[in-house]
This record gives C-alpha cells, sequence and structure tokens, in this order.
C-alpha cells in the first residue's frame, strides 16, 4: 500500500498518468474502470490548469446552439426571446473563461500550445474553437444586430468571409499535418475526426442565418460562398462515416465513457438540412440564375427541400444508434464528450423545425417543441455532471482529460 503511494505521487509529480484500475466489460471488449485515488491527492489550481484542454469548448458550442434553439422556436411565448438573450449572455461569458484558461494554460506551461495542436488527441478538439466562434456570430446575427443597421449588417458579413477564409486554411491545414505526423488503425476511430471539417461545414449554417438580412446584391454571394463550404464539410464527412462504419463493423461501439462521441455523427446532415433551407430563403424573391425562368428560386427551395428531407433520415439514423449505444452502457465518470450530447442535437432539432415550417405542418412543429425541451434538459444534466466533475478533480487532472490518449 506504501509503495502504491509513492508511485502515486510521483505520478502526481511528473503529471504522467499511472493507471490504478480493475477490468470492467463494457460492451464488446474489456477496458480500465479507473479508481478515484486522486480525491484524496489535491492539485492546485495552476496543475490542473495544464489539463485544460480545447475541448472545454464544446460547452460554449452547446450553450449557443442553446441560444439559437430558443430563437427559432415555432411557438413563441412571452419571454422566451429573453431566455435565448440570456443564453447568448452566458455563451459570451463562457467564451472568455475559456480562452482565459486556455491562455492561462499556455503561459504557466511552457510548450503546452504547440503539444495540444500536435497531440494525436487533444489536437481534434482545436477546431471546436471555430465552432464555437461560428455559433457567437449566428446569435449575435439573431440578437443584437438590428435588420437596418448599415455598419454592423457589414461587420457580420467580413465576419463571415473572414470566417470561411480561416475555417478552410484549418480544414486543409489540420488533416495535412495529421496525415503526416499521426497512424491511426480503424480500431481507434473516433467521430472526433470529423471535427477538422466541421468548422467549414458551418460556414452553409451561418450563411443561411444572415444572408436574409443582407442587401440582395450582397446576399447572392454569400449563399453560394455558403454552399460550397457546406458542400466540402458534407463531403468528407461522408468520407468519415465510412470509417466510422467499419470501425463499428469490425472492433464494435467504443468503451462506455466515450459512446456520447456518437451523437457526433448526427450532426453534418442536420446542420446542411438547416443550411439548405435557410439559404435557399436567404435568396432575394425574383433571384432567376439566368433569367429564362427555369433555375429560378422557386426551383431552388423546392430542391433544396427535398435534399433536406433526405438528409434529415441520416441524422436521424445516427441519433437512435447513438441513443441505442450510450443506454447500452451508460458513461459513468464524465469526460467533456458528454456535450456532444447536445450541439450535434441541439442541430438536429433545429432541422427538425426548420423542416416542419416549410412544410407548414403543424405536428412537425410540435415535435421540433418536443425535442428541444428534451435538448434544454440534457444541457442542464451535462452542466451539472460537469461542475461535478471538475469539483471531484474528475476531470481537468492528469490522465483524466482530452490530452491523454484513452481510447
Amino acid at each position: 500500500m506504501v509503495q502504491d503511494e509513492k508511485r502515486f505521487q510521483i505520478h502526481i509529480d511528473a503529471e504522467e498518468p499511472i493507471s490504478h484500475s480493475r477490468t470492467h466489460d463494457v460492451g464488446s471488449y474489456s477496458t480500465p474502470e479507473v479508481e478515484r485515488p486522486w480525491r484524496s491527492h489535491k492539485l492546485t489550481m495552476r496543475q490542473r490548469l495544464n489539463h485544460f484542454t480545447w475541448a472545454w469548448f464544446t460547452l460554449s458550442m452547446s450553450t449557443g446552439g442553446i441560444s439559437l434553439l430558443m430563437f427559432a422556436q415555432p411557438f413563441q411565448f412571452q419571454g422566451l426571446k429573453v431566455i435565448g438573450y440570456i443564453f447568448y449572455i452566458s455563451n459570451l461569458i463562457i467564451f472568455t473563461g475559456i480562452c482565459t484558461g486556455l491562455m492561462l494554460r499556455f503561459v504557466f506551461h511552457r510548450g503546452s500550445f504547440a503539444k495540444s495542436l500536435k497531440h494525436e488527441r487533444e489536437g481534434f478538439f482545436f477546431p471546436t474553437f471555430w465552432l464555437s466562434i461560428a455559433t457567437l456570430i449566428t446569435s449575435t446575427a439573431r440578437y443584437a444586430i438590428p435588420h437596418n443597421d448599415t455598419n454592423l449588417i457589414w461587420a457580420i458579413q467580413l465576419a463571415f468571409w473572414a470566417y470561411a477564409l480561416f475555417t478552410f486554411l484549418l480544414a486543409i491545414g489540420q488533416y495535412s499535418f495529421i496525415f503526416a505526423a499521426h497512424s491511426y488503425g480503424l480500431a481507434q476511430m473516433m467521430p472526433t475526426w470529423i471535427l477538422p471539417i466541421f468548422p467549414i461545414m458551418l460556414t452553409g449554417t451561418i450563411a443561411s442565418v444572415i444572408a436574409e438580412s443582407q442587401p440582395d446584391i450582397r446576399a447572392v454571394p454569400i449563399v453560394v460562398g455558403g454552399l460550397t463550404c457546406q458542400g466540402l464539410g458534407l463531403s468528407v464527412a461522408f468520407m468519415m462515416y465510412a470509417h466510422v462504419v467499419g470501425r463499428l463493423m469490425a472492433s464494435g461501439l467504443p468503451n462506455r465513457e466515450h459512446r456520447p462521441g456518437l451523437f457526433m455523427c448526427v450532426g453534418p446532415p442536420a446542420f446542411t438540412v438547416l443550411a439548405l433551407i435557410g439559404m435557399a430563403n436567404g435568396l432575394p424573391d425574383n433571384f432567376d440564375f439566368d433569367n429564362d425562368k427555369f433555375i429560378d428560386i422557386h426551383m431552388i427551395k423546392g430542391t433544396a427541400l427535398m435534399i433536406a428531407v433526405f438528409l434529415w433520415a441520416l441524422s436521424l439514423w445516427w441519433f437512435f444508434i447513438g441513443v441505442i449505444a450510450v443506454l447500452q452502457a451508460r458513461p459513468k465518470y464524465f469526460h467533456l464528450g458528454w456535450w456532444a450530447m447536445i450541439f450535434p442535437n441541439t442541430g438536429f432539432t433545429l432541422a427538425t423545425i426548420a423542416l416542419g415550417k416549410e412544410f407548414k405542418n403543424v405536428p412537425i412543429q410540435w415535435v421540433g417543441t418536443g425535442m428541444s425541451v428534451g435538448i434544454v434538459l440534457m444541457f442542464f444534466v451535462v452542466l451539472q455532471a460537469n461542475i461535478k466533475a471538475v469539483w471531484r478533480q474528475d476531470i481537468m487532472y492528469p490522465g483524466r482529460d482530452e490530452d491523454f490518449n484513452d481510447h
């Protein structure tokens, strides 16, 4: 027992994870179920900040998603917009706090910035920073920019094109680095591999939100740019889906603690549904591609709606795959990957509401409302689990975060 305590103290000092585990069968294979000896070994906040990872931006993404969900509700009531505004302000505070935490980590622990980007697991979460910015741009357009404010409309347009440029460079640069620096087996495949392409895909979602508030002469280029980026993101996501299914067929479901990550697969088709419908509605009412009344606004809207229904079904399939996987072996210890149960499913809910509005189908709109209630409740379930995990040292601790490859 004394020897184990000495080993653990060395582990604390070096901040290198040592396994205190026993075998526990979860799903299709055995994985270590970690005991909690660290509860009697407190670290300083400075030590714990070394494990404050990029994955914390999943909290910001989810909070911003809820604010957009409040705005999009088909059945509004007095005070709902105020609730959405509270989530919007909360997201601004959370985003600022996460940025501050990461800056402190990189200042206190030299070399941790480059290490975090190059890490075989944590590096995949760097795009969540850009996804958080996407939610800030869209929610700012919804809550903070009046339609008649010319200066702010120009500002949101510049933000859109800057975001498109940076996320395009991210999609190329990060995958190029991964292809050159790391080697992953199919059995290791996780939906987080999709994350580097996710930010540029949300360029289409941003376009769908801001195009309707732009003058006609600027709305068309924004929609074309958004459609291009959305197409790139969805195409790469489809290629990644092949690896996800291959991994599930060959190696079974992920270990119990990481199964919520399967919900990431819900996001790409869901946000594409939202983007297609929104961009089609954002085009000028008199839009005609070549002035022959063939490819006009009515044809574009009809085509967008048909493709949207097609993709919505794919999101529905992935949603139930994720639900069944999590219910078969519910995770015991909190990981920031739990936020995957919120943000992608928020996109799925928004897509459902958008389809209900387009079809003018009240039952579908009520389904979207019911899904919204479920998402908000789950948000607070995950939030309280996150807070408890920080307090109990279940996260922000050596070997317990995304800077440690445990799958």
